[in-house]
């Protein structure tokens, strides 16, 4: 995958700038020489995320039939599902950086952010009506607005001029305020439901670059949900999935 890749070079480039060889070393005039000095200090970050869905389906789901009641919006007596899988979307996510200096090379991050994006599910189902069997797709969409509180360990290269690299570390708390929401229309279209809450392990890597007057950062990050968010309905869309996690990638611009 791709973003893999990118990960793998970014973390190649942290242990060689680690390691303060000769061409690093050029003498230049550097900006903001107190910046790391000062015991905390305060920004913004924007960011551009896209998020995913883990779906882990339950041993023989392709064997479970499910009758009308269960499938409302397939018109069908009777169906199975066949496949299921999830696509994301491009989202963003706007926050307040808080850091706090716990040494030389360390930091204790809090950034709280509202982070916007949708996730779709897709479904190959099998139909029956009056015992002629057909394959037909259905996408569901999950649109999601989340209050992020992260907490993060960022350690910190040695400065090399006006640049630092970085890999950090740590947890977040979630709250989707667009779960449960309900859907006013007169329509019979099943709905995915997600827990509110949701914790993730995060880890990243990053390059943080001093201007004349403030600290710009570029950061790459990955975040793995523990929680399995799906309720369960008693419906196709539902009861064949074991557990359902999120996963998201962002790519952030931080101004500090």
């Amino acid at each position: 995958m791709k973003i893999f890749r990118i990960i793998i070079i970014s973390i190649i480039i942290l242990l060689v700038i680690n390691t303060g060889k000769t061409y690093g070393q050029m003498v230049k005039v550097k900006n903001l020489p107190k910046y790391d000095l000062a015991r905390y200090h305060f920004g913004f970050i924007l960011a551009a995320n896209q998020m995913f869905f883990t779906v882990k389906t339950k041993p023989g789901f392709s064997e479970i039939t499910f009758d009308q009641t269960q499938s409302p919006d397939i018109f069908a007596d009777s169906s199975k599902l066949y496949q299921v899988n999830s696509d994301p979307t491009l989202g963003f996510t706007i926050g307040i950086v808080s850091d706090l200096r716990l040494g030389k090379y360390l930091n204790l991050r809090f950034i709280p952010s509202l982070a916007f994006g949708e996730r779709y599910m897709n479904y190959s189902i099998m139909r029956y009506k009056d015992g002629e069997p057909t394959l037909v797709d259905i996408q569901k969409n999950v649109t999601s607005t989340y209050v992020d509180l992260p907490l993060h360990i960022k350690y910190k290269s040695k400065r090399i001029n006006n640049m630092r690299a970085y890999v950090l570390g740590g947890i977040k708390y979630n709250i989707d305020l667009a779960a449960n929401k309900k859907k006013k229309d007169d329509t019979d279209e099943t709905y995915l439901k997600l827990k509110k809450n949701d914790f993730l392990f995060e880890i990243g890597v990053g390059f943080d670059f001093y201007t004349t007057f403030f600290k710009f950062g570029t950061e790459l990050k990955m975040s793995y949900g523990i929680v399995d968010l799906l309720q369960r309905e008693n419906n196709i869309y539902t009861d064949c999935i074991e557990s359902l996690n999120s996963k998201i990638f962002q790519l952030s611009f931080t101004f500090e």
